[in-house]
């Protein structure tokens, strides 16, 4: 439901104050996703899977104990980065879910049930000699 041109016009206020009032905030909030965590904490996460790989392979031929804390760092590597990409993707499908009850994404993927009503009342009109 649209706001009203009252509450257009107070919350253009309560969003001028917050500027004045606090900028540092304003521009970490414009900033920040939802995304913005998982995704830094996944870039760590390929970095230690990489690095633990490497200290694996490097080692595996002199020290077994060393080879081994590096299967670890890359295990936990790995696990972290699968915890991570499953936030990302839980939160990208309520996303989408969400926007799904928008009218804009109805129109595009069809239509709203008027219409599709509309439709089956043509079909049942042209079935049934144009009577309703």
């Amino acid at each position: 439901m649209p706001l009203s041109e009252e509450e257009e016009r107070i919350l253009s206020e309560m969003e001028e104050r917050l500027v004045e009032t606090d900028p540092r905030l304003v521009r970490e909030v414009s900033e920040t996703t939802v995304y913005t965590q998982p995704l830094r904490s996944m870039k760590w996460a390929i970095g230690g899977f990489v690095a633990g790989v490497t200290l694996m392979v490097a080692t595996l031929s002199t020290s077994y104990l060393l080879a081994f804390v590096g299967f670890l760092v890359m295990l936990g590597s790995a696990l972290r980065l699968e915890r991570d990409a499953r936030q990302v993707g839980r939160t990208g499908l309520r996303q989408v879910a969400d926007s799904g009850r928008t009218t804009s994404l109805r129109d595009a993927v069809g239509g709203t049930r008027a219409r599709v009503r509309d439709r089956m009342r043509d079909r049942f009109r042209r079935g049934e000699g144009g009577r309703i």
